[in-house]
């Protein structure tokens, strides 16, 4: 039995609450984002501050080097976005 999960541009999204992660753990990085707030948009709850962090998904790194990237951003949306550019930058659109 497959899992299948939400995609944006080609690539999965997982979310456990206010924890998102944006890839695939077979791809040299993952991008993680951590939901730190939220609010009311036409009735509707969104969210508001959004912590990022591309993170490579080799475990022998030591953990000062797993954490190659960081950046805030207000909305989804934009969170989304930069972690898109990032991942393609990395390991170009098949990744």
């Amino acid at each position: 039995m497959s899992q299948e999960f939400f995609l944006y541009k080609g690539r999965p999204l997982v979310r456990l609450q206010d924890t998102i992660y944006y890839g695939r753990m077979s791809d040299p990085y993952v991008v993680m984002f951590q939901i730190k707030s939220h609010r009311e948009l036409k009735g509707l709850t969104a969210a508001d501050e959004i912590s990022i962090q591309m993170m490579a998904t080799d475990l022998s790194l030591p953990p000062q080097k797993l954490i190659a990237k960081r950046a805030d951003r207000h909305g989804l949306y934009q969170a989304l976005d930069i972690a898109s550019v990032w991942l393609d930058r990395e390991c170009g659109p098949a990744c």
